[in-house]
């Protein structure tokens, strides 16, 4: 009886390793055919880069940099508004998130307590969407303003 057990599970595995040899072979030759395929393209579009870098050299303008490669956030005399404008967002922001939990703690019924509906779930997610954005809003207003103000009172100057 042991015998026969112990036969079943020689065919069981050879059944397996025969399995194994027809997924190998082709997975083999895919990852060498892909790895040549990487390779030739790799020096093709060494090439490729060697050449495009030919023809910047050739027309090369320093002003170039400095108008289309420059940061989007300036660091001029106007650096400070853009920090500003930033800093009024992520209040802005942050005073939205409160805002929506208070509202959502004190108005849906079990909401702190974690046995809410999904009704009660949807709400609270509009809830905090559409006070995170009245907020941040209201955050880039005021630095808007505040902008305003300043330029108006160097204006003067």
């Amino acid at each position: 009886m042991t015998s026969n057990n112990t036969k079943n599970e020689i065919i069981y595995f050879k059944n397996k390793k025969i399995m194994l040899d027809f997924i190998s072979i082709p997975l083999i030759v895919g990852i060498v055919t892909l790895g040549i395929y990487k390779l030739f393209e790799l020096f093709a579009r060494k090439k490729e880069r060697l050449i495009l870098i030919e023809k910047i050299g050739e027309k090369f303008d320093p002003s170039f940099l400095e108008s289309k490669l420059s940061p989007p956030i300036s660091f001029g005399k106007n650096g400070v508004f853009s920090t500003l404008k930033l800093a009024s967002l992520l209040l802005g922001v942050g005073l939205g998130l409160l805002v929506g939990f208070l509202f959502c703690y004190s108005m849906l019924p079990g909401y702190g307590f974690g046995d809410f509906s999904h009704n009660i779930y949807e709400i609270a997610g509009i809830v905090y969407g559409a006070s995170v954005l009245l907020f941040g809003g209201l955050g880039l207003l005021i630095a808007f303003v505040i902008e305003l103000k300043y330029l108006k009172n160097n204006k003067g100057e």
